[in-house]
């Protein structure tokens, strides 16, 4: 069968983790980077779509395609590893130390964005035919899309920034969710079935995803987006990265570590209760 039981992938989880940290700097550079690039012409296409046929539900469905495709390709997104490498750690692996994480996060970090801006420059000259007319209709929405998700906070205040924060949250656990799906089956169509319907749900809800975001909120400003470099750090780039980073770790790579690789002993049923449980591996 193509389907992995929870004990295993969340073995291969760990085991992705441990190897994401002692990845050499040029790969986890280069896989970074290519993420972030294929990420932000999803995000494009998305948008797209969505501006072209006047159906949001129609971009969100596609969306996953870019995901999909970094994914079985071998790339990294920050979102990711968020989630991954710090259960190396957890589980004690031999070598893991917090700056290996640590490390791992910033060459990820650094490589999404490089990835992300420069398809945002590609797109931006797409848009306004190298700078020499204004912005066409797509490359208008992305504009809106940067103004309405950095001051549109920004004029709530605290409630705003709340709100954002949130919408970090819900974001990684739904993108992390994806990525671990894809270790549930050993088939390619099982793979990218159940990395479909979370990055879907994500994209279509409107969460906040700090790589998207590289992508949109840049190429949003070269287009004459009324915000600031300031607002897209303040009220979107910052509160996101934390949003994500508690959501991922905390509803998917937390949670499955707890119960599936650190097991509680189970308890004893008696024969009358009519079935006795199949028994679960404990780890000391």
């Amino acid at each position: 069968m193509s389907y992995v039981t929870p004990g295993e992938f969340v073995r291969k989880m760990i085991d992705a983790g441990e190897g994401k940290v002692f990845m050499s700097t040029r790969d986890t550079m280069i896989r970074a980077y290519m993420a972030g690039a294929i990420l932000a012409l999803a995000a494009a296409f998305a948008i797209t779509i969505s501006v072209e046929t006047g159906q949001p539900l129609a971009g969100a469905l596609l969306f996953p395609v870019g995901f999909c495709m970094l994914y079985l390709l071998g790339f990294d997104l920050l979102t990711g590893v968020f989630t991954l490498v710090p259960l190396a750690l957890i589980d004690k692996r031999p070598g893991v130390k917090v700056r290996c994480v640590l490390r791992n996060w910033g060459l990820v970090f650094f490589g999404n964005l490089a990835g992300a801006l420069t398809v945002a420059l590609m797109m931006a000259v797409i848009f306004t035919f190298a700078f020499s007319m204004e912005p066409n209709e797509i490359g208008q929405a992305i504009g809106k899309i940067g103004e309405g998700r950095t001051v549109g906070y920004a004029e709530h205040g605290v409630a705003g920034m709340l709100t954002l924060f949130i919408r970090g949250v819900l974001c990684n656990w739904m993108v992390s969710t994806g990525v671990v799906a894809a270790m549930m089956s050993t088939s390619l169509s099982g793979k990218v079935l159940a990395m479909w319907m979370p990055i879907l749900l994500f994209f279509y809800m409107g969460f906040e995803h700090s790589i998207v975001n590289m992508f949109l909120f840049p190429s949003g400003l070269m287009l004459g987006g009324n915000f600031s470099i300031a607002d897209y750090l303040v009220w979107n780039e910052i509160p996101t990265l934390l949003g994500n980073l508690i959501g991922g770790l905390t509803f998917v790579g937390l949670t499955l570590y707890a119960t599936h690789a650190r097991t509680a002993p189970s308890r004893p049923i008696s024969p009358e209760a009519g079935f006795v449980p199949e028994p679960d591996r404990v780890t000391d």
